[in-house]
């Protein structure tokens, strides 16, 4: 089910396989089994699958249980509003951030993510900002598989990973400025709650045209911080008082050794 993605249309037992690297007969018999238990609907003209609405209820019975998407909408609302640029929430699935909840009006052109969408953990301002706010052991292991699955782009990537620690030590922010998509500049804030879930991930982005660099550091950034903090004092109540749009409370990365280059602890 993974397989399928939000810009699929029919996927047929061929493109599965090839996708999720399994044999081909063993996908032949998941996708019967799926099919019998109702969450693929078949199209014999094809020999394709495509997803039923039983899929999507698993997905809606998700997104219903997370308080968090619920609780952040009028913060959401309030920055695009604000700013102009695409509001997001999300969470990790293996390498990527899934969207789950996002505010995007008929303004924000040329973001055209949605819901189920998908950007990688290690290039975009919502992935880099979920890294740094894994504990180091996490943090080690999921670069370790990043390292693994870029191969030869590794050193470029981690470097930027790394550019990304200093910004979230120094500012509270992650930036990521054309390194996920060329045209794409955003800034990205984790969420940690004290319930055992998350950590979460919040971004704000627009079109490189409209959210320069300069912008992202000085405005986008600071806002997106004192929004998330907010949230988190609104859910939890365990940090200090605040107001949307007053200055953030910004808290430092702890590093070893006072460098986050350490933190890589040897993935080089």
């Amino acid at each position: 089910m993974r397989a399928f993605r939000p810009s699929d249309g029919l996927l047929g037992n061929q493109e599965i396989a090839a996708r999720t690297n399994l044999p081909k007969p063993t996908i032949s018999r998941l996708t019967y089994t799926l099919t019998k238990l109702g969450y693929l609907t078949p199209v014999p003209r094809f020999e394709k699958y495509q997803l039923a609405p039983a899929a999507m209820a698993l997905g809606y019975s998700a997104l219903a249980n997370m308080g968090v998407r619920h609780l952040s909408d009028p913060y959401r609302d309030q920055l695009m509003r604000e700013t102009g640029g695409a509001v997001a929430i999300g969470a990790r699935d293996r390498l990527s951030m899934i969207y789950f909840g996002q505010s995007r009006s008929e303004l924000t052109v040329g973001v055209l993510l949605d819901v189920g969408s998908r950007v990688p953990i290690a290039t975009s301002a919502m992935g880099r900002a979920y890294l740094w706010a894994l504990p180091d052991e996490e943090r080690a292991t999921l670069m370790r598989e990043i390292k693994e699955h870029t191969g030869p782009n590794w050193p470029k990537i981690r470097d930027g990973i790394e550019r990304a620690g200093e910004c979230v030590a120094k500012h509270g922010f992650a930036m990521s400025a054309g390194e996920w998509h060329s045209d794409i500049h955003a800034v990205g804030v984790a969420l940690k709650l004290n319930d055992g879930t998350g950590p979460y991930a919040f971004n704000c982005g627009a079109p490189a045209f409209k959210f320069s660099e300069v912008l992202l550091k000085n405005d986008i950034g600071p806002r997106l911080v004192a929004m998330v903090r907010n949230i988190e004092i609104a859910m939890t109540g365990s940090i200090g008082r605040g107001t949307l749009g007053k200055e953030p409370v910004v808290k430092k990365v702890k590093t070893t050794g006072g460098k986050v280059t350490r933190i890589a602890e040897g993935i080089r």
